[in-house]
């Protein structure tokens, strides 16, 4: 059938044959053949890992870890079936591996066998094991705590341009994997611990249990079956603790590498021998003990001989090289005389829209570990930019240790327009100006409205708001802080890419309308500034159509951004009001005093179309006039509205807005004939 395969049935035939061995006996020739296997597959383990040039290249490791050791375990119980069954007719009832080992390797001395087998145990267990026990713990706590530190970094290096999307998404992912796998060799060292304490069992219970069967069932003497069994048992220990100590010494190797460009022979080679004083002076010391009388002289001097003539080949080598001009030198100098030109490398960009924390706001942007800031920022980003008519630019958040543990810093083009202050693990509770007590706690600005606050513990939440304060967490505090600023500066956030993404919309729709407007009637950078004009008033863009379909109709008569922006404001009038006014039929407005109007007419005429100069004394009374004016409209709760002679708009607007920011600025023409108006001030004279 298709849908069948011999791929990917290694692993489990590999444990059905780990519980056959289990369950069903074994001859002894299979026997050979699964402890050959067995030391096969602890050597190539051990190879690899001494091969692999990160701990991430061998990734399988605990699991083949686990395997291993339960393909051993399984071993020992099918030896142990083999030994009490088939013990009392010589030494190779258990096959020629267990016997080479209990004759050959410890001279059929079973009580050095013993000994040796105590002593490979003790080395596993004590040494060996507990060791790489230890790395791995805390491999992996180091791991787990360094990697919001290592997210932020690959997030740095994306932002700066150093590294592109493909590979940002491979460190995060190896930065994941590294992580998981530190995790797993904790839980897998634990098995090379646990096999080490089951082979000293597995040894009392075999000759325990050998000497039982070999005098109770054989009717053997203690003598004979303490030696049969014995030494059967040794040798099956030594056989099994051989390819045990290699699965050890295996995982001591893999937790206890350090990431380099070279595999650990070439690194241990490179570091030990690299400087040949090192090896001169041991050569040195071991060359005067081999003079002392008594000593093993020829050993000793022949160790100190060799050693001191391996450094003084590293030496001579070493001066060649640096009395000869080789290739290295020559890419040096070309490096040097690379590096005197600067390229567009050495550059910085400039982000959009920036977001620098401090090391202890890193756990409020890791989403790791339960931050939510970075899903708020994104939900600002898509409610301004539905509600502006673009897409904002992407708000690229960084740490920096230079700044305070607790301060964040925004930017707009490489600027940096606010900084403030949080306090982790507390609330900022924030007074409207009606609460009805004061809540204790270190008492503040609100960084964003400069409103008198408290930041209070989280318990206390429930209490600030039921006596009138607005409590906010330190996430939401960033997020509507570049929230006001974003929709503020929103025109410095619009550009020539925004504006280009805005016509490839339109031209999905009225393809004919972009290629005969732009850039032929309008060029590129006029329909920019037009844009940007209305994003300064406030007047939002989700109309491009009937913002094209107006300038088509206007830029052959006039090319003055003022004047342009102007008719799209008359276009788009019943959306301004609508955003001002809301539903209302009636729209309250303030107005300028007849003389100041005609003296604004008159500097209008004289000093052209986009100009608006004023006497200094009289701007200085305008601008209080429509302060106070602003400011009552503010108390009234109702929206502060100056209304203008469309021909004056663009003259007085700008003024308008410095003299007294919030006050919006709109023409007659502006007002759809449904509407009613009502002069509720007038200012000027």
């Amino acid at each position: 059938m298709q849908g069948l395969s011999l791929k990917g049935l290694g692993a489990p035939l590999l444990l059905v044959m780990i519980l056959a061995m289990v369950v069903l006996p074994l001859p002894a020739i299979l026997l050979d053949l699964l402890f050959t296997f067995n030391i096969f597959l602890a050597l190539i383990v051990m190879l690899v890992s001494i091969y692999s040039r990160r701990p991430l290249d061998f990734a399988a490791f605990p699991t083949v870890l686990l395997i291993a050791t339960l393909l051993r375990l399984a071993l020992n119980i099918a030896s142990t079936r083999v030994v009490l069954l088939e013990g009392h007719n010589g030494g190779d009832a258990a096959g020629k591996v267990i016997e080479a080992f209990g004759e050959f390797v410890i001279g059929g001395n079973y009580a050095v066998g013993l000994v040796v087998f105590a002593i490979l145990v003790i080395i596993n267990f004590i040494v060996v094991t507990k060791g790489a026990t230890r790395v791995s713990e805390v491999s992996a706590r180091f791991t787990l705590d360094a990697m919001p530190g290592k997210q932020m970094a690959i997030d740095a290096d994306l932002n700066a341009g150093l590294i592109g999307e493909d590979v940002a998404r491979q460190r995060r992912e190896d930065t994941m994997r590294e992580a998981d796998f530190y995790g797993a060799m904790d839980g897998a060292s634990k098995f090379v611990r646990g096999d080490a304490i089951a082979a000293i069992l597995i040894l009392f219970i075999n000759i325990i249990g050998g000497l039982l069967v070999g005098v109770v069932q054989h009717d053997m003497s203690v003598g004979n079956a303490a030696k049969n069994y014995t030494m059967l048992t040794v040798g099956d220990g030594l056989v099994a603790q051989v390819p045990a100590l290699l699965l050890s010494t295996a995982a001591g190797i893999i937790v206890t590498r350090v990431t380099t460009a070279q595999d650990m022979g070439q690194e241990v080679i490179r570091q030990l021998f690299s400087d040949p004083r090192a090896l001169a002076v041991t050569s040195a010391i071991i060359g005067f003990l081999g003079l002392i009388p008594g000593m093993p002289n020829l050993v000793f001097l022949t160790i100190g001989g060799l050693g001191g003539w391996c450094a003084w080949s590293i030496l001579k080598k070493k001066k060649i090289a640096s009395d000869a001009p080789s290739d290295a030198d020559s890419r040096t100098a070309a490096t040097a005389e690379k590096q005197l030109e600067l390229t567009w490398n050495d550059v910085p960009s400039v982000d959009p829209i920036g977001l620098e924390v401090g090391y202890r706001i890193i756990p409020l942007v890791d989403r790791a570990q339960g931050g939510e800031m970075l899903a708020r920022i994104l939900g600002v980003r898509k409610k301004l930019s539905q509600e502006l008519g673009f897409l904002l630019p992407a708000v690229h958040v960084r740490d920096n240790l230079n700044m305070s543990p607790t301060g964040y810093r925004i930017s707009l083009r490489g600027v940096v327009r606010a900084e403030a202050e949080l306090r982790i693990g507390q609330e900022l509770a924030i007074d409207p100006g009606q609460t009805t007590a004061k809540m204790p706690g270190v008492v503040i600005k609100d960084p964003v409205f400069g409103l008198d606050a408290t930041w209070i513990p989280p318990e206390q939440r429930q209490q600030a708001q039921s006596v009138g304060y607005t409590v906010v967490d330190p996430s939401t505090i960033v997020a509507t802080h570049l929230n006001k600023l974003m929709a503020e500066q929103a025109d410095e956030l619009l550009g020539h890419g925004e504006a280009q993404q805005i016509i490839d919309r339109v031209a999905t729709t009225a393809p004919r309308l972009v290629e005969d407007l732009i850039p032929s009637i309008v060029p590129m950078h006029l329909f920019v500034r037009v844009l940007q004009n209305l994003l300064v008033d406030d007047v939002p863009i989700r109309d491009p159509r009937t913002i094209l379909e107006t300038l088509a109709a206007q830029a052959l008569s006039t090319q003055d951004p003022g004047l342009l922006t102007a008719h799209v404001r008359i276009a788009l009038g019943r959306m301004i009001c609508e955003r001002i006014f809301g539903q209302s039929n009636e729209i309250a407005i303030i107005t300028l005093d007849p003389n100041l109007e005609q003296i604004l007419r008159q500097a209008h005429a004289i000093n052209g179309e986009s100009s608006g100069a004023l006497e200094p004394g009289l701007a200085q009374k305008l601008q209080v006039t429509l302060l106070e004016a602003k400011q009552q409209r503010d108390l009234n709760g109702e929206p502060a509205v100056l209304l203008l002679p469309t021909a004056l708009w663009s003259a007085v607007s700008s003024f308008v807005r410095r003299a007294a920011p919030g006050l919006h600025v709109m023409s007659f023409e502006e007002i759809p004939d449904d509407k009613q108006i009502k002069i509720v001030a007038t200012v000027g004279g």
